[in-house]
């Protein structure tokens, strides 16, 4: 698929390594919009700037799917900013192959990312025909259920420890005028709810049999059925959520009006900013309390290829503090994620980033489908996942009959 072709498609749906010699404005361009997000964001400006450079901030709201068609087709239009997000996977891999995006390979050399940075399959993700074309900065698993204490206090019911419970206690929450499940109006939200469940529920192994091994016919048997199900219970649940963005779903949780949300733990920036305090006003269940596995995706920047001999030159001064120990720190705290280097000390992490940490630790993670899927048959599910969970009428066959589909013409 060509790159023209791609925007098209994406677009219809501290201690610092080194000081810069010759300081300059860089413009950076990512999706980090939300309170949380940019106090996070705003670390990584501080660190930067730290080195006597300029971090240009080019924030874009409407998260990935709205932000990654614009910096596409700046990139490809030959108007490139300096550094830009992608998610850890393969996002850019069409940039990178058309020499649109620089070699970061000296620089990751000279750092020794191939020591630190943690799992290998980070810098994999950045590798291309033997070269590493990205700066990873952070770990973010979308397998996390989100739990408002308060709600289910109103509701007259314990806290869920589980999906089955938390399923359970729907019909308590909706008595008490609470929302269930929030899930924002934003098609990546429902495709990613799905994906959690299909991991929570079918295991490592079954998910890599759909999205790994692109099996049709298992994707079409009564294995992913059951998962099917289980999004059918949740797009019960979801009825009255009302809300687009991701961040005003998880605020319902917040607030008490929802009683959980299926997102990513980047929610953990929302929590903190509302200041609300992990195991005492809300609970974390990685893996949705079924299965402790958590994806190794994230964040990371990719450099386009610049003209600007002083620009070229700060962008390797950029790329070393995004990994650098202070800036990862300083930055995932805030982020809610964790951090790409496994020699960093997190002792301020909150008892949800420690469960992470763990499991981390026990080596239980897996490569999540932007990694292992192509943009274009992630809009193809994205896109299924948003009809479903807006279309009652929209039976769970017909969804994974459709889904069978696209797993049989996945990329």
């Amino acid at each position: 698929m060509k790159i023209r072709y791609m925007a098209a498609v994406l677009a219809a749906t501290v201690v610092l390594p080194f000081a810069a010699a010759n300081a300059t404005d860089l413009e950076v361009t990512h999706w980090w919009t939300s309170g949380g997000e940019a106090a996070a964001v705003a670390e990584l400006a501080k660190a930067f700037d730290a080195t006597g450079n300029k971090w240009i901030d080019g924030a874009i709201a409407g998260a990935g799917g709205t932000a990654r068609p614009i910096m596409i087709s700046r990139i490809t239009g030959g108007d490139p900013m300096a550094a830009t997000q992608f998610n850890h996977g393969r996002q850019a891999e069409e940039l990178v192959e058309a020499g649109l995006m620089r070699d970061l390979t000296d620089v990751a050399t000279r750092e020794k990312w191939k020591e630190v940075i943690r799992p290998a399959s980070l810098l994999d993700g950045c590798t291309i025909d033997g070269k590493i074309y990205c700066a990873p900065v952070n770990i973010h698993s979308w397998q996390w259920l989100w739990l408002s204490n308060a709600a289910f206090e109103k509701a007259g019911v314990a806290v869920p420890k589980n999906w089955d419970e938390f399923v359970a206690a729907a019909p308590a929450l909706e008595k008490a005028g609470i929302v269930p499940l929030a899930v924002g109006g934003q098609a990546w939200q429902a495709a990613g709810a799905f994906d959690v469940l299909l991991l929570a529920i079918g295991g490592k192994d079954t998910f890599y049999k759909v999205f790994k091994d692109n099996d049709a016919e298992f994707a079409a048997g009564p294995e992913i059925a059951k998962v099917f199900k289980a999004a059918d219970d949740a797009r019960r649940m979801s009825r009255g959520t009302n809300v687009q963005d991701w961040n005003q779903a998880t605020n319902m949780v917040i607030t008490g009006k929802a009683g959980g949300q299926i997102m990513g733990d980047w929610a953990q920036g929302e929590f903190a900013l509302a200041g609300q305090t992990a195991g005492k006003d809300y609970t974390c269940l990685p893996g949705l309390g079924v299965t402790d596995v958590i994806a190794t995706g994230g964040d990371a920047f990719y450099f386009p290829v610049l003209k600007d001999e002083e620009k070229s030159k700060a962008q390797e001064v950029l790329a070393s503090t995004l990994v650098s120990p202070a800036a990862q720190v300083a930055f995932n705290l805030k982020k809610g994620s964790l951090p790409v280097r496994g020699d960093v000390d997190l002792a301020a992490a909150n008892d949800c980033m420690k469960k992470g940490l763990d499991i981390l630790a026990k080596g239980n993670v897996i490569d999540w489908t932007d990694q292992l899927l192509s943009a274009d048959s992630q809009k193809q599910k994205e896109d299924l996942f948003s009809e479903f969970f807006a279309n009652p009428s929209m039976t769970p066959e017909d969804a994974q009959k459709r889904f069978a589909e696209i797993i049989a013409s996945a990329e």
